[in-house]
């Protein structure tokens, strides 16, 4: 005699959770793959080109990566709950007073949109890139990525600032090197009061691609600006670093340090 096994009703009772699982897992799986090509040819087109790909490209690159990524999950999602005759039928009221739903999911979810505008809006215009050194509200750093909804820039002391898209297409962004790649850099180092200042000009300004200005004069010294470029927003540290120990090496050499540059905070 045959056994009535539970196993033998299992798909026709839970067809549409399985079927769901698998286009939920189907759907991740593609938009793994799809972002994976994207990723791929963006090296390839970069290596093709003899090195990293622009600030431009690479900025519209990433936010095309994630709106794919991000439209096919939600496509997804929807044909999986599309298996559920329970939510079929509440999708149909749903349908029917459309008008008013977008009117409540609009207003409750205003700020995200809006980011996610905003987000649209910056890799299209381009008013930051990937890799721009900027400042934003007395913030400056560099430009790590522009996501959907936030852009995260990296601070001088490796701190990140997350700044939602709709605050940075609204505000004012001082963009250091949207037409030239180079950063200029200035430290101060001190001579002592009443010192030789044509001589101190003189040798500093003797060193390649370096211009030295007398910024300020106080009774503990008289601070000399020494301003050159490097070449990425990235190098800005060591360039500043490497300026000022040779600017003081060479006023050391010439009897005109002051105990001031020590110490000076620049």
């Amino acid at each position: 005699m045959l056994l009535d096994l539970p196993s033998a009703a299992f798909w026709p009772d839970y067809r549409p959770e399985v079927t769901a699982a698998v286009t939920v897992v189907l759907a991740v799986v593609l938009a793994k793959l799809v972002d994976r090509a994207l990723a791929k040819r963006g090296r390839v087109i970069s290596a093709v080109g003899g090195g990293e790909l622009s600030p431009v490209a690479d900025t519209r690159l990433r936010l095309v990566r994630r709106l794919i990524f991000v439209v096919i999950i939600v496509i997804g999602i929807a044909l999986a709950l599309s298996q559920f005759e329970a939510i079929k039928r509440v999708a149909t009221g749903v349908l029917a007073s459309s008008a008013v739903l977008g009117l409540v999911v609009g207003f409750a979810a205003r700020q995200t949109l809006a980011n996610a505008v905003a987000g649209v809006l910056l890799a299209i215009t381009q008013p930051i890139r990937v890799g721009d050194l900027v400042t934003f509200e007395e913030s400056t750093g560099t430009v790590e990525d522009v996501r959907l909804t936030y852009t995260y820039i990296k601070l001088g002391d490796g701190r990140r600032l997350i700044v939602p898209n709709e605050r940075l297409a609204q505000s004012s962004i001082e963009n250091h090197t949207i037409v030239d790649p180079r950063v200029h850099v200035e430290v101060s180092v001190w001579i002592e009061p009443g010192g030789d200042v044509g001589r101190a000009l003189e040798v500093l300004g003797a060193q390649p691609d370096v211009d030295v200005t007398v910024a300020d004069v106080e009774k503990d010294g008289i601070r000399l600006a020494a301003g050159t470029w490097a070449e990425r927003p990235a190098d800005r540290a060591d360039v500043a670093a490497r300026l000022r120990a040779s600017c003081l090496e060479i006023l050391r050499r010439e009897g005109l340090s002051s105990s001031v540059g020590a110490s000076d905070p620049d």
